[in-house]
């Protein structure tokens, strides 16, 4: 709370009932008010640490949850930590290997390669002659990073309850889905099974070259895989390797990210320039399977369709599409949402990628869909994401690169494999197996519903909607009704007396008219006050 309110954020504590934790002197400063409301967020977020600073990275991924101006702020936070000495990352190898850690590895280098929130990696000789690379967790990073998501969904909850305006933006929304991706991220294990699908997956393509994982060596907070050979496209001498040619490097790596998500449906959610290999003879090489993106068939058939109607211009099958694949909403007008789109696609219609970035403008129209009320599957969005980081590396070698034009070829094969012979053989094999098991269980499920219905305490349900104004309609009609008939009878009666000579007499009408006539009169008034205020 003081690290909100020192960044200007103290009005927003105490409308969620913690301005008691702020402390005075942190107050927001004249400078801080001059800045704007996203940048003092990212500010905010870069001083709370390592957790926050991810859910900011997070956040920048997804402009259908968060305004646009807060995107481009948090596009700007990047891990900064201090690498830990090799006296702590050898304290956690002892941790996980005991007193056979130096039998198990031959040397380890001290001087790391690379250091971030969550690990740290060293080069390493093991035993037996491999030159391999160590990913070490850093130690207490999972419970810091379970302390602050406490925080965040306190943060989250407060904020729905106290400030209605957040909810549009689901707050505990985002803090789960940030939890599930840091508790995928945080187990190397986890990490280690990917490596190994995309090896077999990559296994017969010998331009493209995964890392080999030593599950054995590999625990929870320790990853051991094969060094690779070539240099970071991050680094520049990796394209003035003897024998590179730039343009065939980019081919190879676009054809590589474009089978993991036409082909496999499993692809590199964080394939930016550190994590792209260039190897000798322009083979390429793959590293850091944290985060991955998972696609069914459905949804990679959708992703082609997507870049074929961008091909076109055809902004109605792309809001189709983002339809087809959200949840079920009633909410969403395609006209009205093809339009929006038209107006933020059309101006960056035939620029290439010199001029425009197509991820970022995918992510755009993720924002315009999502103020449509359509919800964006998450792995759709991890794949907007990661065509802004091939966009990326493709603008270092060829800066005129189309990346939707060479798309739309492998989409074009796509569309063979799909259509061709041995495929729709094998979908008539898959309708011809569930149409057995359906035709199996027919039977069954009408003699079930048969007996159901012959049942002598079975009843049909009907729910309408607002059935409980309907309700109450039906009863203050029925009792408007009753009255009516008391009233009735008691003006027949009275009037029937009235034509009758009787002793008692008020008002110059027999007595017993008269109280017929009054009682008569007032459920009269009753009837009428009670119609009149009846909703």
């Amino acid at each position: 709370m003081g690290v909100f309110a020192k960044h200007g954020f103290h009005q927003v504590a105490e409308k969620v009932k913690l301005g008691k934790f702020i402390i005075q002197r942190l107050n927001a400063s004249s400078d801080v008010e001059e800045l704007s409301m996203p940048e003092r967020m990212r500010m905010s977020f870069e001083e709370l640490g390592p957790t926050f600073v991810k859910l900011g990275q997070l956040l920048a991924t997804r402009p259908d949850l968060v305004p646009d101006e807060y995107v481009t702020e948090f596009e700007k936070l990047h891990d900064r930590v201090q690498p830990l000495s090799f006296e702590t990352i050898e304290t956690v190898l002892r941790e996980e290997f005991g007193n056979s850690l130096y039998q198990k590895f031959e040397s380890i280098e001290q001087e790391p390669l690379g250091s971030a929130s969550i690990a740290q990696v060293h080069r390493a000789r093991l035993s037996t002659g491999e030159n391999v690379v160590i990913k070490v967790q850093r130690p207490g990073i999972i419970q810091t990073i379970n302390d602050d998501l406490n925080v965040l969904y306190l943060l989250a909850e407060l904020l729905v309850t106290y400030i209605p305006e957040t909810r549009t933006y689901n707050p505990v929304g985002i803090v789960d889905e940030y939890f599930r991706t840091l508790e995928l991220e945080t187990n190397f294990v986890v990490e280690a099974n990917n490596i190994r699908r995309f090896q077999e997956n990559f296994a017969d393509d010998e331009n493209v070259k995964i890392p080999k994982v030593y599950l054995d060596l590999t625990t929870e907070r320790v990853l051991i895989m094969e060094a690779l050979p070539g240099v970071p496209l991050s680094q520049e001498a990796s394209l003035q390797q003897p024998g590179i040619d730039p343009e065939e490097v980019i081919r190879r790596g676009l054809k590589a990210y474009l089978k993991m998500v036409f082909e496999d449906g499993l692809f590199h959610g964080d394939l930016h320039a550190g994590n792209f290999f260039v190897l000798p003879e322009n083979r390429i090489g793959l590293i850091d399977f944290g985060v991955v993106g998972r696609l069914n068939t459905r949804t990679q058939a959708s992703i082609a369709n997507m870049l074929l109607a961008l091909s076109r211009e055809d902004y109605e099958r792309l809001a189709y599409e983002y339809v087809d694949l959200a949840p079920f909403t009633d909410r969403v007008n395609i006209d009205i949402f093809a339009k929006d789109l038209r107006e933020l696609i059309a101006p960056y219609f035939g620029l290439t990628l010199k001029n425009v970035n197509l991820g970022k403008v995918l992510m755009r129209s993720s924002g315009i869909a999502a103020r449509h009320h359509i919800q964006v599957p998450t792995d759709l969005m991890l794949f907007f994401k990661s065509i802004v980081s091939i966009e990326g590396m493709g603008r270092k070698i060829h800066k005129d690169f189309d990346f939707l034009q060479y798309s739309l070829e492998f989409a074009g094969d796509l569309a063979k494999t799909h259509f061709g012979p041995e495929r729709i053989l094998n979908d008539m094999s898959q309708m011809a197996r569930e149409s057995k098991t359906f035709l199996n269980a027919l039977p069954r499920q009408l003699n079930f519903f048969l007996r159901k219905v012959n049942s002598p305490d079975h009843a049909f349900k009907l729910n309408v909607t607002e059935i409980k104004d309907l309700k109450r309609s039906v009863e203050s009609s029925s009792n408007l009704l009753f009255l009516g008939v008391i009233i009735a009878a008691l003006i027949m009666s009275a009037s029937f007396v009235y034509v009758h000579d009787t002793v008692s007499h008020i008002a110059g009408m027999p007595t017993i008219s008269f109280i017929g006539y009054i009682i008569a009169g007032f459920l009269g008034m009753f009837a009428f006050l009670n119609y009149i205020r009846k909703p």
